[in-house]
């Protein structure tokens, strides 16, 4: 019983950046229609920046968060607004590979930067963990839960309770209304990019510290977050949010209970289950996001 509740609290600490990637990719493609391929790569520059900003400059490792997600704005608003906004309208194959191109483009420039070595972040945390009865957990997991759940929360409240967020509900439904009532497609658009892109970055940011940052880190990050949209269903940031969890808690107790080797595979083999009971993902809502 204390093992199964050691994997459960693994879980939900770990669960809280998986939905950050999930509602990141979620977002673009039910708004933009545009399937992110850059997403991973976008993880890793949150990890990358924390490196550079505490690693290198010696900042503040709070300062050095706050930073390195807003860089992940920046850049997603960059990535739109230089390869996306002129693609309005092209049809979902050409933007697809104009999206790997991008996303192999970054993972060359990442390795380019800081070679093939992964590299470590120190964190302010105390090396002794949190007890709690039987189980334990590191205050850097803990740091890292509360600010992932304060994210989602803030973007929940965004999407929800916003002119922005009522926009960006409104072009999800039916572009061509909302362009006719007013909305500018393309300000949305790039707004959209920009938040996907900054909440992957910050879970890429969060995690970094734990592990470490190296250039394919991005990679594996990707298809989770692929995995976590096909668990809670498009257009659902609660979906999106609880399939982060789901996919966490599998992975924990394929590693608990069968090998730490199965981890990721136990995730995978939980999508190709929903696929084929439940195709439209657990959570799936019609025409809405949020």
């Amino acid at each position: 019983m204390d093992q199964l509740l050691q994997h459960g609290l693994n879980a939900l600490m770990l669960g809280g950046t998986y939905a950050l990637l999930g509602i990141g990719l979620t977002l673009i493609f039910g708004i933009m229609r545009v399937v992110n391929f850059t997403h991973g790569e976008l993880y890793a520059f949150g990890a990358y920046m924390m490196y550079m900003l505490v690693m290198l400059t010696g900042a503040n490792f709070f300062v050095a968060l706050v930073l390195a997600v807003a860089l992940g704005v920046a850049l997603g608003a960059a990535l739109e607004f230089v390869l996306l906004r002129k693609l309005r309208g092209a049809d979902i194959d050409t933007t697809m590979l104009v999206m790997i191109g991008a996303w192999i483009a970054l993972q060359n420039a990442e390795q380019l930067a800081w070679t093939g070595v992964a590299q470590s972040i120190d964190s302010p945390f105390p090396s002794a963990p949190l007890v709690i009865g039987t189980v334990s957990v590191s205050w850097g997991r803990v740091f890292v839960f509360c600010v992932a759940l304060a994210l989602i929360a803030a973007t929940y409240a965004l999407i929800n309770h916003t002119r922005l967020g009522k926009a960006m509900r409104a072009t999800f439904q039916d572009r061509d209304t909302a362009a006719l009532m007013g909305i500018q497609i393309g300000t949305i658009n790039n707004a959209t990019f920009a938040l996907g892109s900054g909440l992957a970055a910050a879970a890429g940011a969060l995690l970094g510290p734990v592990y470490v940052a190296y250039p394919t880190m991005g990679d594996l990050a990707a298809l989770k977050a692929f995995a976590i949209v096909i668990l809670g269903g498009l257009g659902s940031i609660a979906g999106a949010t609880a399939g982060g969890f789901i996919l966490a808690l599998a992975e924990e107790l394929g590693a608990g209970y069968i090998s730490s080797g199965y981890r990721d595979a136990m995730g995978f083999v939980l999508i190709i289950l929903i696929l084929i009971f439940k195709p439209t993902g657990l959570f799936a809502q019609k025409e809405r996001v949020g």
